[in-house]
């Protein structure tokens, strides 16, 4: 138990570091270093499967296509930075809000479907245990490959 809050701890530290720092190549780091303790987490909950998805994808795969994305792009400068900025919270300042409202309305279906803990048999597969027993991890596994691809898409749109 000791492990498991000690390993929780360094990943809130990790997690942000990734989100504070200024540079992308560091983030991406961040973002590898911070699946990487997920994963450790994920073995030592005895969750191999999920672990080594983690790992393969999201510590491994992610952050070389965020490299990638980087290095094509250019630096901006301060005062271009400045205006992006304003220009990004003018367009953007509902996305708390929004975010909000998913949080409280993925709660409220989190109670009304619960997770029975009985298991039975069949909940070996894994096919089974994600669509009956599991199901808004589904709708956070589509949630993160939206935003996965659009992101690659906002990044590689050109300007007119």
């Amino acid at each position: 138990m000791i492990v498991e809050i000690c390993v929780s701890m360094l990943l809130v530290v990790v997690a942000l570091w990734a989100v504070m720092t200024r540079s992308l190549i560091r983030a991406a780091i961040g973002l590898a270093m911070a699946s990487a303790i997920v994963t450790i987490l994920m073995f030592r909950l005895n969750s191999p499967l999920a672990a080594v998805f983690e790992l393969s994808v999201c510590a491994g795969l992610i952050p070389v296509i965020f490299i990638s994305s980087i290095s094509l792009t250019q630096p901006l400068t301060q005062q271009e930075k400045l205006t992006h900025m304003r220009a990004r919270f003018s367009r953007f300042w509902y996305l708390p809000l929004l975010m909000l409202v998913a949080v409280i309305v993925i709660a409220n279906l989190n109670k009304n479907i619960g997770v029975r803990l009985p298991l039975p048999e069949k909940a070996e597969d894994v096919r089974f245990v994600l669509w009956h027993l599991r199901p808004l991890d589904i709708v956070g596994q589509i949630a993160m490959l939206l935003t996965g691809v659009f992101g690659i898409v906002v990044l590689f749109k050109e300007k007119k």
